[in-house]
């Protein structure tokens, strides 16, 4: 596992990254290495969209570790607003702080007011947090989830990394953070907020690449095990379930048939464990009656 610490600007080429992606085990193509590399260099949000488990968090926490910096996710969904993003005040500190200076005598009100809305009263959310985190990698991950409002929000915040506080004034990051904003494509997210990154679309990956994810992130994996999954899992792919298998099921397929001893897919065992794998149960009964797990 590499120790030294690198920062974004020590990177020379996507091969480089690549190679460091590598031994962190990500396996990154050359189109998201070249994107994640430019993304660094250019001190640009990357914007990663795909299906769901094709690799676009992992990447992020990948890259949090290659840095070694803090992930600070904001996990996105309907409903999400800026105060739960950006910062709050702890009104119950600042309450308590009130009745004991009322205790104290305390009955100079400007002086009450400068003091509730201090620095010590803010609690900072994954936003504000990044900003003044230096350095760090921020994930908002799913944005796809969030309102459209949200959305605006967010584009207002990545285009200069501050945030205007009216009781504190803005906090601006010294140093952009390392942003990576994930979609599962849900919905089509507004021009605007793509346009303000750099965009990557992630397929997943291809017969070698998956064998060789299967055998890097599970030691115990035989290569004839590794490669039956992986037609397996491309089978499923091709078969327009409601939700088909990214890299993240495969791999939990594959360590449940390791947890029962398997060296090899054979037909019960996929069937026993198919539900580490498919998530729908229409999907299963599909797959099950359809005969979609008979080896090639």
């Amino acid at each position: 596992m590499l120790r030294r610490t690198i920062r974004p600007l020590d990177l020379t080429s996507p091969d480089e990254l690549a190679a460091l992606l590598d031994r962190h085990d990500y396996l990154a193509d050359d189109g998201l290495a070249t994107a994640a590399f430019l993304a660094l260099r250019m001190r640009r949000p990357l914007f990663l969209e795909g299906e769901a488990g094709v690799g676009k968090t992992e990447l992020a926490k990948t890259l949090a570790a290659l840095l070694d910096a803090p992930l600070i996710r904001l996990q996105c969904y309907e409903g999400l607003d800026a105060s739960q993003a950006l910062y709050d005040w702890d009104f119950a500190r600042q309450l308590l702080h009130l009745k004991t200076a009322e205790a104290a005598g305390v009955a100079d009100a400007a002086r009450l007011e400068g003091e509730i809305y201090d620095r010590r009263f803010l609690i900072a959310r994954p936003l504000l947090k990044a900003l003044e985190t230096q350095p760090s990698v921020l994930l908002v991950d799913e944005i796809d989830r969030a309102d459209d409002e949200f959305e605006a929000f967010l584009l207002e915040v990545l285009s200069d990394f501050t945030i205007s506080i009216p009781e504190l004034g803005t906090v601006r990051a010294a140093s952009p953070p390392v942003a990576v904003v994930t979609s599962n494509r849900t919905r089509e997210v507004h021009d605007a907020l793509k346009r303000r990154c750099l965009y990557h679309w992630l397929e997943h990956p291809g017969f070698d690449r998956e064998v060789a994810i299967l055998l890097r992130r599970l030691p115990g994996c035989t290569e004839t095990l590794a490669a039956q999954v992986a037609r397996a899992a491309r089978r499923l792919r091709e078969a327009g379930l409601v939700k088909p298998p990214g890299v993240a099921e495969t791999l939990d397929w594959t360590e449940a048939l390791l947890t029962l001893g398997a060296r090899e897919l054979d037909p019960g065992r996929a069937a026993a464990t198919l539900g580490a794998a498919l998530k729908y149960r229409e999907d299963v009964e599909r797959v099950l009656g359809e005969g979609l797990l008979a080896h090639e």
